[in-house]
Parts: C-alpha cells; sequence; structure tokens
C-alpha cells in the first residue's frame, strides 16, 4: 500500500504541521500588516512584529485545531470526490483554511493591535475590515500555497523517510 507521506499520519505530526503552517504565515502576515499600520519596517517595528508575533502564531494555532481546520475539512468533503487527486483536495484544503483564518485574523489581529498599541478596544478593526481583508486574504493564500504548506509537506515528508529508515534499519 502507498502511503501519503506529505501529509501527517497522527496528532503529533498534525501539529508540528500546524505549528509549521501556523509559524510562517503568522509570521508573513504580522510583519505586513504591522509594516502598513506604522508605514515603516525600522528596527522600533521589527521589536513590535517580534512582540506580537507569539500571540499570533498561538491565536492561529487555536482557531486551526478548533475551528478553521474542521469547518475546512468539511467543505473539502464537500466540495471533492474519493476520486479526486492529492493537489486538488489540497488547494481546496488551503482556500477554505485561508478564507476562515483571514477573515478571523483580520479583526484579531486589529483588535490585537489596539489592545498592544494601549490605545483601547474600539470598532476600527470592523470598520477597516472590507478595507483590509482582501489583502489580508490575497497575501495568505499566496503564501500558504507557495510557501507554508509546500515547506510543512516537506517536513512531513522528510520526517516519514526518517521514520522509514529507523523501522527498515531495526528489521
Amino acid at each position: 500500500m502507498n502511503e501519503e507521506t506529505r501529509l501527517p499520519r497522527n496528532g503529533k505530526e498534525g501539529l508540528l504541521y500546524g505549528g509549521i503552517i501556523a509559524a510562517i504565515s503568522a509570521m508573513i502576515m504580522t510583519t505586513v500588516n504591522i509594516g502598513i499600520a506604522f508605514g515603516r519596517l525600522d528596527k522600533e517595528v521589527i521589536l513590535v512584529i517580534l512582540k506580537v508575533l507569539p500571540i499570533n502564531w498561538a491565536i492561529a494555532m487555536l482557531l486551526a485545531l478548533f475551528i478553521e481546520g474542521r469547518i475546512a475539512n468539511k467543505f473539502v468533503r464537500k466540495f471533492t470526490e474519493p476520486t479526486d487527486g492529492f493537489n486538488a483536495k489540497i488547494l481546496f484544503n488551503i482556500l477554505f483554511c485561508v478564507i476562515g483564518m483571514s477573515v478571523c485574523m483580520t479583526v484579531t489581529g486589529g483588535l490585537l493591535g489596539e489592545l498592544i498599541s494601549g490605545t483601547g478596544l474600539s470598532w476600527e478593526p470592523f470598520l477597516t475590515f472590507p478595507l483590509n481583508w482582501p489583502r489580508n486574504f490575497c497575501i495568505a493564500l499566496w503564501c500558504e500555497i507557495l510557501i507554508a504548506q509546500p515547506m510543512a509537506r516537506s517536513v512531513m515528508k522528510r520526517l516519514h523517510a526518517h521514520q522509514n529508515e529507523i523501522v527498515c534499519t531495526s528489521e
């Protein structure tokens, strides 16, 4: 039987896979959005990014684990057939994950930015959502397709090859 080596096979691997994707996406999206908010990218802004990045990563991981991943999987099953190939299912998964995550993170990122800046919570992230979300969606979609997903799948493939080597040498 030919097992899929590009995807996680258990919960631990799923956390690693999701953690890689969330870390890469959070790093890129946090940098872009904070850079745009400040209008520059200097030492002060990089320090703000470094403060916010672990929080955004944690929020993205929690959303992916408990909400976005489950919803995306339901949509993938609805829009694909069992006979559809790996790439078709992955692209649908990316699309649905990015739609949900970009909606959530556009709002939560704005609220987090207000909390960290000390201005207090306002309706601003909701009011600017129609302007910010399309940009965030497009950047996140290409980030997932070109960087985050391929890197996470590469890690899974290497991990599984290493596991297979260990099994082969122990037999």
